[in-house]
């Protein structure tokens, strides 16, 4: 059931530049160091304290407030528990030192799925595997509306995947010619897979870059049945062919003897000629003449 608690969305946030702080901060702790040692230690020892103390908790605050953004990164800002903004210009910058600084690559992250073995729409058993390249597109929703984004990218891949496999047969030949199957539909197959994963991982904030199958074959217990199912289809396919390419050039054989008037064939002698020929274009072996010295119907 689908959670009704409203996504999360990203927000810009726009840091201080750190330079012009450090460069104040180097500044206050240099004035401060200067007047205390102004003071006279014997008579001013509570001020020394106090202002030793102040500056140095000043200067730790303050340089917890500096960070980095790196290219291709991001930093996702919280206070006390409430999200200020994502941060998605690289450079150094300084925010309130009470803010939780949490990194978000926004790299194109590339995985491969393991191997699953699943079984597909006519229940063969297979093996498949994917390829996908994502990114966080929303770094909010990353970061707030799932548990850990990476480990949720990589079980919906593998969900994704088994419901792909399940919704095809292997191969075309399994079911009707209308069908698309896994093997030969490759483009249309891998447009679904992308789409599916697109839906799934919309939640965390995830785009789906490109998706496609990196493995596909029968599972090990059926592949060799499967081999010698697919060598026999190849085999009458040829076949076929072969007897169609004879039956057309037996055809045009016998309207060049009849154009020509070479000779003259009733039905007996145009059925043996006819026999004759798909024997020669049909067999694999090289054809053996013989030598009939009597008369076709001796």
């Amino acid at each position: 059931m689908e959670n009704n608690r409203p996504r999360s969305s990203e927000s810009s946030l726009s840091p201080l530049s750190g330079w012009p702080v450090l460069i104040g901060l180097v500044a206050a702790e240099a004035l401060l160091i200067t007047a205390l040692a102004q003071l006279d230690p014997n008579r001013n020892t509570g001020w020394i304290v106090l202002g030793t103390a102040v500056g140095g908790v000043g200067f730790l605050l303050t340089l917890v407030g500096f960070f980095v953004v790196n290219p291709n990164m991001s930093r996702v800002m919280v206070l006390f528990g409430r999200y200020r903004g994502t941060v998605r210009t690289d450079g150094f910058w300084w925010i309130n030192p009470f803010t939780s600084k949490h990194k978000v690559s926004l790299k194109a992250h590339n995985m491969a799925s393991q191997k699953i073995k699943v079984n597909d729409q006519v229940g063969n058993p297979i093996e498949i595997g994917a390829v996908v390249v994502w990114r966080i597109a929303d770094t909010a929703q990353a970061m707030f509306d799932v548990e850990d984004y990476e480990e949720y990218v990589d079980i919906q891949v593998e969900a994704a995947v088994r419901k792909l496999a399940s919704s095809h047969p292997y191969d075309e030949h399994d079911t009707s010619a209308d069908v698309v199957s896994l093997r030969g539909d490759t483009e249309q197959v891998t447009g679904e897979l992308q789409v599916a994963l697109g839906e799934r991982l919309e939640r965390a904030g995830v785009e789906v870059v490109e998706a496609r199958i990196s493995h596909l074959a029968y599972a090990p217990e059926i592949a060799s049945a499967m081999l010698q199912r697919q060598q026999a289809q190849a085999i009458i396919a040829a076949r076929r062919q072969i007897v169609e390419g004879a039956v057309g050039m037996v055809q045009d054989a016998l309207e060049l003897l009849k154009a020509g008037d070479v000779v003259e064939l009733d039905d007996e002698r145009r059925a043996t000629l006819v026999g004759n020929l798909l024997v020669v274009l049909c067999s694999q072996e090289s054809a053996q003449p013989v030598l009939n010295t009597g008369s076709l119907y001796n």
